[in-house]
């Protein structure tokens, strides 16, 4: 998200002396995207941020695949996924593909022991159940039900739960997390007609320097793999940064639905976008006002995505039996629609509590084994209702 922010102190110009009030220097990083050509922070640190005092072997934490290749309607029940103490260990990838890798974790205790940094991808944290804060060297973020976490890749983070109840639904992507490039004039501002806007992001606030010695160990993520390291002094070392590289939140509460006289089609509920991929957001909304619209959505065939439908809360009327934290995955090449009944009964409503979050990949995705052990075998077949 491209607004500009700082926070404690920096120097007036770039790239000029700034010292310490014991006379030494403060340490300069430039944390730049997409080479130097991007957005980009400067963050001034107490100490060097190089100072490495050991590495450890790293460890696999690459998707095991279990169906690589598919062509069916598929459920899989996300609160099934086993609450873990263990940030990390609690994040189960269970769709995958070379774009986005999305996962469940449902983490007990806080991040206490050790920090974490994902140095290839962007990362979208939904809080589904839990509160807490998310914890960077360029300030603290709280957050709650309906948050979507932004945490730009680099960004080394702690998370910390309120207490130990917490269900998150993450998207790992390859590439930035934008807002829609549609929604946003050629500065970034976010337009007038746009569903949300600036005064519904949450940036960083209260910086906290952490000016200290010791052995910190960060757990690196790249390729797939962990790598630990020990680091000297302390990650949160920030006396001050300014820039527009940094992680922010956005409740989907306060995403405003656009809605229209008959059906309007997915893309008004868009939320992110990035490389191959799209996130949206189905909201509370008042339902179409044309006499005789049917506000039931149509058949449609995914001709060039996969749909990825993650329900959040509320009453879906062109399902039956859904239920909290149930994820459905439609293929591309095959049509799917509302069930049985729902369409005519669904005439005459006049407003949906839905609540989900969706994730349309344009090339598809692979099931993994964590996803196996979750699935509904028949939803497939959840179409012939009616059919003797």
């Amino acid at each position: 998200m491209p607004i500009y922010h700082s926070l404690g102190t920096v120097p007036a110009k770039r790239h000029t002396v700034f010292r310490k009030p014991d006379g030494k220097l403060y340490a300069e990083e430039l944390v730049s995207t997409e080479g130097f050509s991007n957005l980009y922070s400067l963050v001034y640190h107490c100490h060097p941020p190089t100072i490495v005092k050991a590495t450890e072997e790293p460890f696999s934490v690459e998707p095991k695949i279990a169906r690589k290749k598919h062509l069916r309607h598929t459920s899989l029940k996300g609160f099934k996924i086993k609450p873990e103490d263990d940030y990390l260990k609690s994040r189960k990838p269970i769709l995958v593909n070379d774009d986005l890798h999305i996962s469940l974790a449902a983490p007990r205790k806080s991040m206490t022991d050790y920090f974490y940094k994902n140095s290839q991808a962007d990362e979208m944290i939904f809080i589904h159940v839990g509160s807490g804060t998310l914890k960077t060297g360029y300030g603290k973020i709280p957050f709650g039900y309906g948050d979507y976490l932004i945490i730009p890749r680099g960004t080394i983070y702690q998370l910390e739960f309120n207490d130990e109840n917490n269900r998150l639904f993450i998207v790992e992507s390859f590439s930035p997390i934008r807002t829609p490039k549609r929604y946003r004039n050629e500065f970034g501002q976010l337009l007038e007609h746009s569903p949300f806007c600036e005064r519904d992001i949450r940036r960083p606030q209260d910086l906290e320097t952490f000016d200290e010695y010791g052995d910190y160990k960060v757990l690196i993520k790249k390729q797939g793999l962990i790598y630990p390291y020990v680091y000297g002094t302390h990650p949160f070392d920030f006396a001050g940064w300014d820039g527009y590289h940094y992680p922010y939140a956005f409740s989907i509460h306060n995403f405003e639905p656009i809605t229209g006289r008959v059906h309007q089609p997915p893309p008004v509920h868009q939320t992110f976008e990035a490389h191959n991929f799209v996130v949206c957001s189905f909201c509370p909304r008042k339902y179409d006002y044309h006499p005789e619209a049917i506000p039931a959505p149509y058949n449609h065939s995914n001709v060039d995505s996969d749909e990825v439908l993650y329900y959040v809360d509320g009453d879906f009327m062109s399902r039956k039996s859904v239920e909290k934290g149930q994820i459905t995955l439609h293929p591309g090449g095959i049509p799917h629609g509302p069930h049985p009944g729902t369409v005519e009964k669904s005439i005459g409503k006049d407003a949906t509590e839905e609540l989900a979050v969706m994730v349309d990949p344009f090339r598809p995705l692979m099931i993994t084994e964590e996803a196996v052990e979750i699935e509904d075998p028949d939803y497939f077949k959840s179409w012939q209702e009616n059919i003797e």
